[in-house]
């Protein structure tokens, strides 16, 4: 995939543009008290804010005000309330402190490793379900992260390491108040739909007809953006939602390693369309899991993030095959802070309630489960080849918005609930 750099004029523009963005009443976008950070200076914004650090009891915490404007400031928000236990990788992606993944190691492999200091957590069960060969690896001596990953290279060349990357969501706002206020469609048929995020209130009443089926935790723990999410994909109809729980209410979650063994879940209960509102770095153990659902039939549909249209490609949403899902406001207009580029296929309402005050929420989040619904409606059941298909139904169906013809910021254009 080919990116292009902005231009040196580009820059400054956006720039300009984002600052005058910040100025509008919508509150989202609003730079206020961000729980975890100190004296923070955000470019845009005249002065800094000071910004309490208060530890993050949930992923809840990094979701309020301005702190998820962009990865950076959740990543930065997680590693000074949890130093002991999330890190970064060499590009500045979270990871859990300690934690890799290893591909394809032999028993041999597999004793050396532990002879250096590594324990072997467990095998998962992606392995029979999605063909893949992958192990959690746990440093005992606690090493620096770049000392840990040369002793596995060395004990074992041939294999594949990688980091244990911790996904975001990728939504924010004043998570006072749950997202939606929707009401059941008239005869619609009911719908196996899949989420991955955090965890899903049952009494919130845009769920009041829902049946769901949880994964990932012993006990529920319902988050504010879960919900949020999973209200505006099952929009108030008696849907089965198969909502699978990174967080458990842990402030740290989105494991990587969690993200994969969802997808086995919903793979192993055949659930054909499968929302991912959560955002991260490419990750090869992420990468053979996605390419084993596309390979046997799911629609996978993610949010492409929030740090703005000279930003990286973020993953889920970059892979191929996955459809990637960006956020427009109320005027149809792409949210200035949304992704773009190649991975961008579709956009649909990124903003929830009025787009001000305590009930706003914004974000691609808030777009992806808007397709993910319409998905959902065309496959009852994995197939080979849906993906594509689905794909291409819903480029039939979308309003072109933007540059004439598919672009990099609207895709192939709106998607309405």
């Amino acid at each position: 995939m080919s990116l292009r750099r902005p231009s040196a004029l580009l820059v400054p523009l956006l720039a300009i543009a984002l600052a005058v963005v910040g100025a509008t009443p919508a509150r989202a976008q609003v730079l206020g008290p961000v729980q975890g950070l100190p004296n923070v200076q955000v470019p845009g914004v005249g002065l800094p804010r000071v910004i309490p650090a208060t530890p993050l009891r949930s992923v809840d915490d990094l979701l309020r005000g301005s702190l998820a404007l962009t990865r950076k400031l959740q990543i930065d928000a997680l590693r000074r309330s949890e130093p002991r236990r999330v890190d970064v990788d060499p590009h500045g992606a979270p990871i859990l402190r300690g934690e890799f993944l290893a591909m394809g190691l032999s028993d041999a492999q597999r004793d050396a490793v532990r002879a250096l200091g590594f324990s072997v957590d467990r095998a998962t069960p992606a392995d029979a379900t999605l063909g893949l060969d992958f192990v959690v690896l746990h440093d005992s001596r606690h090493r620096s992260t770049a000392r840990a990953m040369r002793a596995l290279q060395r004990a074992a060349p041939d294999a594949t390491f990688t980091y244990q990357h911790l996904y975001l969501p990728a939504g924010h706002g004043d998570l006072a108040r749950t997202a939606s206020s929707a009401t059941p469609s008239s005869g619609a048929a009911a719908r196996r739909v899949g989420l991955v995020d955090g965890g899903v209130d049952p009494t919130d009443p845009a769920l009041a007809r829902t049946h769901i089926e949880r994964h990932g935790c012993s006990t529920p723990n319902p988050s504010r953006h879960g919900t949020a999410v999973a209200a505006r994909l099952v929009d108030g109809d008696p849907d089965t939602l198969y909502a699978a729980d990174l967080w458990c209410g842990d402030a740290v979650g989105g494991a990587t390693s969690n993200l994969v063994d969802a997808l086995a879940w919903m793979a192993r209960e055949r659930v054909a369309v499968i929302n991912i509102s959560l955002v991260g770095p490419d990750n090869p153990v992420l990468a053979r899991a996605v390419q084993a659902m596309i390979a046997r039939g799911h629609v996978l549909l993610s949010a492409v993030g929030n740090d703005g249209p000279a930003a990286p490609p973020l993953f889920p949403a970059a892979y191929p095959d996955v459809i990637g899902v960006s956020g427009v406001d109320a005027h149809d207009r792409v949210l200035p802070e949304a992704g773009s580029g190649d991975q961008v296929d579709f956009c649909a309402s990124g903003v929830v309630g009025s787009g001000s005050g305590s009930d706003a929420l914004r974000g691609t989040s808030f777009a992806a489960p808007i397709v993910a619904r319409k998905a959902a409606g065309l496959l009852d059941a994995p197939r080979e080849g849906a993906a594509a298909q689905v794909q291409q139904h819903l480029a039939g169906e979308a309003r072109d918005l933007g540059r004439p013809g598919r672009d990099p910021r609207y895709g192939d254009g709106l998607l309405s609930p």
